[in-house]
């Protein structure tokens, strides 16, 4: 629980210069893409929800909080009109077993007992049924335009992205959302860390392939 383009181009964070310039050159078109109106309206979609993966090399993760760091400051610049929620779900955790009195417990658990024994108590607690509801009241009450969610590596066991796109899909609806996945995911299923595999999850889109 206790590791619970012109004028900005000059602004844009410095990644090392290896195999993530990949890397850089797809984070370069997030602010683009989740701008344009299309993405918004969630056009292009038939029936299916406004929900999007952008998946990265689990070990590319510190380049990837660097550029989240920097996204919010950029979209404000370039589209002050637009509402973005970036969403660490490690904090949104934390502040909802705080809340609930289980933070505390939760850590002494875990020291006494063991990571094992720890997720079994959390199961009831971050059931999807209550932690969704809390999550979009907590983090989404001002009616953002945009949702990035961060952060799902670290809350892994306790939490499984597909479990929690699939509770967030009735109340978000086409709201445009953008999953930060540190692993693969093919258009059918999530392959956390590339090593392990969820539950067959097909509803999501690919941000930047």
């Amino acid at each position: 629980m206790s590791s619970l383009e012109a004028n900005d181009s000059a602004s844009m964070p410095s990644f090392p210069r290896s195999g993530d310039e990949q890397l850089q050159a797809r984070l370069n078109q997030v602010s683009e893409k989740i701008a344009r109106p299309e993405f918004l309206a969630g056009q292009g979609l038939g029936n299916e929800i406004g929900f999007w993966i952008f998946d990265y090399l689990p070990e590319q993760e510190l380049q990837v909080r660097e550029y989240l760091e920097f996204l919010p400051a950029l979209m404000e610049r370039q589209h002050p009109e637009l509402r973005v929620a970036q969403v660490n779900l490690l904090r949104v955790v934390r502040d909802y077993l705080n809340e609930r009195g289980f933070l505390d417990k939760a850590i002494k658990m875990q020291q006494s007992k063991g990571d094992a024994a720890l997720l079994k108590a959390l199961r009831g607690p971050l059931h999807m049924d209550k932690f969704a509801p809390y999550l979009i009241r907590h983090s989404l009450s001002h009616d953002p335009d945009i949702v990035l969610l961060t952060g799902v590596g670290s809350i892994w066991p306790m939490m499984r992205a597909h479990n929690l796109l699939n509770a967030l899909h009735g109340p978000l609806g086409h709201k445009p959302l953008v999953l930060f996945y540190p692993g693969r995911y093919d258009g059918q299923s999530l392959t956390l860390f590339n090593q392990i595999a969820s539950n067959h999850y097909y509803r999501a889109f690919a941000l930047v392939p």
